[in-house]
């Protein structure tokens, strides 16, 4: 290993060290809690070689999101390419967002929290570009199955409506139900007992509303999402019931 390669390494590893720290300390006391005297003090660096890999905490915050958005984007690729009809391979991008979800359940206060503007705005161009490309890139997959599916006319789209549309009423609901399961607590008090399993109908309610085949009442989607869970993220299921 050339000393330059060997630099990078220790880079990446004080990195590494620094975020492994810093991510239960915003969980548990949120943008606040995170603080950067208390980093140091836990590490065996100095406030300066801290400031080195990270000028302000924004910067750790907006990087802890781009963790685990990476995490979720590696997952959507994986579902991508479960073998089924188009129907079946975007229940497959769902039961990705699904699992991501209950492996990552921080993940939306870290995201929620870097978007405010008074923390966004101090955040490096570089990482929101990273970021964003995350985000591109995870729509893109959603995207190409969509144009799949009309290419193999499993779905037929009027006049005015684009793919780009059909990605997005998907990443609503999946941003919106997902957003909502994560951070209330009172769902049972309105009577939502489970529910991942009523916003699973409620994706199969959006997907057989504009038509795409299969529809829901001829195949059985949650035995296809057990299937995926099994086939295709099994490691993943074995994390989630630890």
């Amino acid at each position: 290993m050339s000393t330059r390669e060997r630099k990078q390494r220790e880079i990446q590893e004080r990195e590494a060290k620094i975020l492994e720290c810093a991510r239960p300390m915003f969980i548990e006391g949120g943008y606040n809690g995170l603080n950067m005297d208390r980093l140091t003090s836990m590490l065996e660096y100095s406030k300066g070689t801290i400031y080195n890999h990270f000028s302000c905490k924004e910067e750790i915050i907006i990087t802890l999101a781009i963790q685990t958005l990476e995490k979720r984007l590696a997952m959507f690729e994986k579902a991508s390419l479960f073998q089924g009809t188009s129907r079946e391979r975007i229940a497959a991008i769902g039961t990705a967002a699904e699992l991501f979800v209950k492996l990552y359940p921080d993940h939306f206060r870290v995201e929620q929290t870097i978007r405010l503007d008074s923390i966004w705005e101090k955040t490096s161009e570089e990482r929101r570009k990273i970021m964003a490309n995350c985000e591109h890139r995870c729509m893109g997959v959603v995207g190409g199955i969509v144009r799949d599916a009309i290419a193999r006319d499993d779905l037929v789209l009027d006049n005015h409506a684009t793919p780009e549309e059909i990605v997005f009423g998907l990443w609503s609901l999946s941003f919106g139900g997902y957003s909502i399961i994560a951070t209330s607590n009172s769902l049972d008090e309105i009577g939502i007992s489970a529910p991942f399993e009523m916003l699973r109908r409620n994706f199969n309610r959006f997907l057989d509303g504009i038509d795409w085949q299969p529809l829901s009442s001829t195949v059985d989607y949650d035995a296809v999402f057990d299937r995926v869970s099994e086939e295709v993220f099994g490691n993943e299921l074995q994390q989630i019931s630890v």
